[in-house]
């Protein structure tokens, strides 16, 4: 699951045209290459629940390449983009045990990744982007959820779940294109992508699939700003039929399902405006077919406050709550191992985070989940973080 940094509905406008920045008429322009390196370390623990109380360390390192093809090589309306990603240390949901997990810089294998490669061309109101692409950078994405560190709140696990190894997002991309035009002078939009199914990258055994035997992911999306909220919906499905997870037919094999899914997303400012404190609120759900994926529908709110003291412009608090309904199949297995399902996962999230050098911030975090693992007698746990993040000031500048 990819990560996004603090942001805010003034973000979202600005991505939709709403409002576009102002530059001095003497400040020169950026550099046709900027590049950027960003260090993010998590120490977490579950000190309550859990199979054990260690500690574990993990890290993320992010080497960002971005280019203005213009006036980089004369291709006008072009820009290119290359993201390089490394994940190294341990797994803190080896101890929790949730579904859904508990960092969204865990991975289950680590290595160094070209997370994506690809190039935009703007149309005029429209582009299209072809090449390694981060499906949760555009799709199923909201801003004021962005500063909390558990994986749902950045894309949801009834689509995280999906796929043979699950979509083209963090930590492994896949092959895609994607199209996205402006609607209404820049308050709307509507995109759609379609993406190799299997996620496989360089830096993953095999490196990038160019097979697409696994057929593709086909995704859309549209929003709209209604004065200071946005409101999104999205559908997604597969163009090969996946396996049932529990379901067989008379000889044994798994019956073949069409994997489908939809969502809706809305977020709005309920207080404050550009400059100085701001609350914002979202609102995210989703629902999959319920066969193909350990959830049939999932759902989270919360909300991101901004900056929390005078003075302190990077300080940021935030809320959320999820919840993840388990399909029929997943609690199937389950009763199958013996064991006892319940009806879904709960987990609620309160983190803080603040710049204390021009190049460091902290982010302590803490979590509270209920039915880890989704099954009825597991002990809630409570995992305890602490985010390091060391950001290298841009080169070519």
């Amino acid at each position: 699951m990819r990560i996004m940094k603090f942001g805010s509905l003034g973000a979202t406008a600005l991505l939709l045209g709403v409002v576009q920045p102002a530059r001095a008429e003497d400040a020169p322009p950026p550099p046709p290459v900027e590049l950027s390196l960003t260090y993010t370390a998590d120490v977490a623990a579950t000190v309550s629940g859990g199979s054990d109380s260690k500690a574990r360390y993990l890290d993320n390192y992010d080497l960002i390449a971005d280019a203005d093809l213009d006036r980089l090589v004369g291709w006008e309306g072009a820009r290119a983009h290359i993201y390089g990603l490394g994940n190294f240390g341990k797994r803190p949901n080896d101890s929790a045990g949730t579904l859904e997990g508990v960092d969204n810089i865990e991975v289950g294998k680590q290595a160094v990744r070209l997370f994506e490669a690809w190039v935009e061309q703007d149309l005029g109101g429209a582009s299209v982007l072809a090449g390694l692409y981060d499906l949760n950078s555009e799709f199923y994405a909201t801003d004021s959820s962005s500063l909390l560190i558990a994986p749902p709140f950045g894309i949801g696990s009834e689509l995280a779940g999906n796929g043979p190894n699950g979509p083209s997002i963090f930590p492994s991309t896949a092959l895609a294109v994607r199209v996205r035009a402006a609607l209404n002078g820049g308050k709307g939009y509507i995109e759609a992508a379609a993406l190799n199914a299997r996620a496989q990258t360089w830096g993953d055994p095999g490196g990038i699939d160019t097979s697409f035997d696994d057929g593709l992911l086909l995704i859309g999306e549209a929003g709209h700003m209604f004065g200071p909220a946005k409101l999104s919906l999205g559908a997604w499905t597969y163009s090969k039929k996946r396996e049932d997870g529990f379901a067989t037919d008379a000889l044994g094999n798994p019956l073949l399902r069409t994997a489908w899914g939809v969502y809706g997303l809305a977020e709005a400012r309920l207080y404050g405006g550009e400059e100085g404190p701001h609350l914002d609120a979202f609102l995210r759900g989703g629902a999959s077919e319920g066969r193909t994926t350990d959830f049939s529908w999932a759902a989270h709110t919360g909300f991101l406050y901004g900056p929390v003291w005078n003075g302190r412009e990077d300080s940021a608090l935030s809320l959320g709550l999820r919840y993840a309904r388990t399909s029929g199949p997943f609690r199937d297995l389950a009763r199958a191992a013996g064991d006892t399902p319940s009806s879904g996962e709960y987990g609620l999230e309160l983190t803080y985070t603040d710049r204390i050098a021009s190049f460091l911030l902290l982010q302590p975090d803490v979590q509270i989940i209920d039915k880890p693992g989704g099954l009825s007698n597991a002990q809630t746990a409570i995992v305890t973080s602490l985010r390091i993040t060391i950001e290298v000031p841009p080169l070519f500048h």
